[in-house]
């Protein structure tokens, strides 16, 4: 028989890495292009997510309902209780997503640059807000024995969480980084190489430092995960993809580069949900009062019907996503209707 709650939290997870992983690299480019000087690196940086980044995105609305579906108790505890953070994150997602259309049709320098400057801070606030959601799941958040959340929006911005926010931006900013040595020639991809080096050495000193701080902080992660074999088979691929990213991109092998950085990003999710197993939001008041997969889910009936119409769906937005990405594969090529 199959556990239900156990599939969906997997599914969850699955959503959530699909996520992470293709929206990761277009905040990660928007990250960079704060920082490129070049109007015409500018322009290509843009088109190298142009036609892709609001597919991307269709995995974070998918996560979502999925979420609801299953946990609802999770969905609706967690967006009250990170209420102003998803409000700031909404307006940043929203300032992003229109500053490519208006961004192309302005006539002025000045007003490009404005809207150049909403794409960039629209990718950068998220991509360290997902990181500080993150961080405060890890830890725990204040809940009752009810479910109730009792903290603060200030209390959401500790030391730990905003740790594993700056990791969030830097490691996504490394991912952006690899995914533009795909899709950039000459100088700007060897920039773009060295940039995937440098913020490699950036993610791998947070991410030892926020593991460190993970056994003071959140020291129940690691009760019974030593004694799962599956950790330690994820923790080897951990290791080999993060050793790999560097030797690749100095090699040039930019395809498999941006493949490790993906699955870095997929078993670093991997592995938080299995220290978390069976929680899925960990109380800081009592560990008692977590919300786990059977605590905060659907009835059996509703996991069952949402299991076969996600069963149905989902093979339809991976075949979409794969076609997208076949159509649109190889280097910028700026014409008239760029962005």
């Amino acid at each position: 028989m199959i556990d239900l709650n156990i599939t969906w939290f997997l599914l969850v997870g699955v959503l959530i890495i699909g996520y992470a992983i293709l929206d990761g690299f277009d905040l990660g480019v928007g990250v960079i292009q704060l920082f490129t000087k070049d109007k015409e690196e500018k322009r290509i940086n843009k088109n190298a997510i142009g036609p892709v980044w609001d597919g991307n995105e269709v995995w974070l609305l998918t996560a979502g309902g999925a979420l609801f579906a299953a946990f609802p108790i999770v969905y609706a505890t967690v967006f009250s209780g990170f209420y102003l953070a998803f409000i700031l994150l909404l307006v940043a997602l929203i300032f992003r997503a229109v500053s490519f259309e208006f961004g192309k049709y302005v006539e002025t320098e000045k007003a490009k640059g404005y809207w150049d400057i909403a794409f960039s801070l629209g990718s950068l606030v998220p991509a360290l807000l997902y990181g500080v959601a993150f961080g405060n799941i890890l830890r725990g958040i204040p809940l009752d024995q009810k479910g109730n959340f009792l903290g603060s929006f200030i209390g959401l911005l500790n030391p730990y969480s905003l740790l594993i926010g700056v990791l969030s931006l830097a490691m996504l900013t490394m991912h952006g980084a690899a995914y533009l040595t795909l899709k950039t020639e000459g100088k700007q991809k060897e920039r773009m190489i060295d940039l995937t080096g440098k913020m490699w050495i950036a993610f791998v000193s947070l991410y030892l430092l926020a593991t460190l701080a993970s056994f003071f902080v959140a020291p129940f992660l690691f009760e019974n995960v030593f004694k799962n074999p599956l950790f330690w088979v994820l923790l080897i691929v951990l290791f080999v993809s993060i050793i790999l990213i560097p030797v690749t991109v100095r090699l040039k092998k930019n395809g498999l580069a941006f493949l490790f950085s993906s699955i870095t990003i997929g078993v670093m999710i991997g592995l938080a949900a299995l220290s978390l197993f069976p929680r899925l939001v960990p109380s800081s008041i009592d560990l008692s009062y977590s919300l786990t997969i059977y605590n905060a889910s659907s009835t059996p009936r509703t996991l069952f019907t949402m299991l076969i119409i996600a069963l149905t769906g989902m093979p339809l937005v991976i075949g979409y996503t794969i076609f997208v990405y076949r159509v649109f594969k190889g280097k910028v090529v700026i014409n008239k209707e760029s962005y």
